[in-house]
C-alpha cells in the first residue's frame, strides 16, 4: 500500500472509528479509545504545538494514525467493515456530510473548559 493510498484510508478511518464507537458490538476499551481518537482528530488543539518545527507535526504525522490503528485492532472486524461502508463517500466536498461529527468534540471541550473554570477560577 502507497503512503497516498493509506492516507485515504485512514481519511476513511476516522469517521469508521467514530461509527464503531456508536455500535452496540464494540468493546468497551475500545470505545474509550474511539471517543479519545475521534475527538483528538477534530480537535483544534495538539499535544505538541504545530508551531513547532519538526515536532509540532510529529503527533499529526505519527501519534494520530497510531492511536487510529490501534483502536481499530481492538475493534471486531464485522463491525468495522460495516462501519467501514457506511463512511464511504463522507467526506467528498472535503468536509464530512453529517453535522454531529462536532458534537463529540464541542461536548468534550465544553466539559474540559467548565471543569478548569469550577477548579481553578471559582
Amino acid at each position: 500500500m502507497t503512503l497516498k493510498e493509506r492516507a485515504k484510508q485512514l481519511k476513511q478511518d476516522i469517521p469508521a472509528v467514530f461509527m464503531a464507537f456508536k455500535h452496540k458490538e464494540t468493546p468497551l476499551i475500545a470505545k474509550v479509545l474511539a471517543g479519545f481518537v475521534v475527538v483528538y482528530a477534530l480537535s483544534p488543539i495538539d499535544l505538541i504545538p504545530d508551531f513547532i518545527p519538526v515536532l509540532g507535526f510529529l503527533d499529526d504525522l505519527i501519534l494520530l494514525p497510531f492511536l487510529i490503528t490501534i483502536t481499530i485492532k481492538l475493534i471486531p472486524k464485522s463491525v468495522l467493515d460495516e462501519c467501514r461502508e457506511q463512511s464511504i463517500g463522507l467526506w467528498e466536498d472535503k468536509s464530512p456530510k453529517r453535522w454531529f461529527f462536532a458534537i463529540s468534540f464541542i461536548l468534550v471541550w465544553g466539559l474540559l473548559i467548565y471543569w478548569i473554570v469550577t477548579s481553578f477560577i471559582l
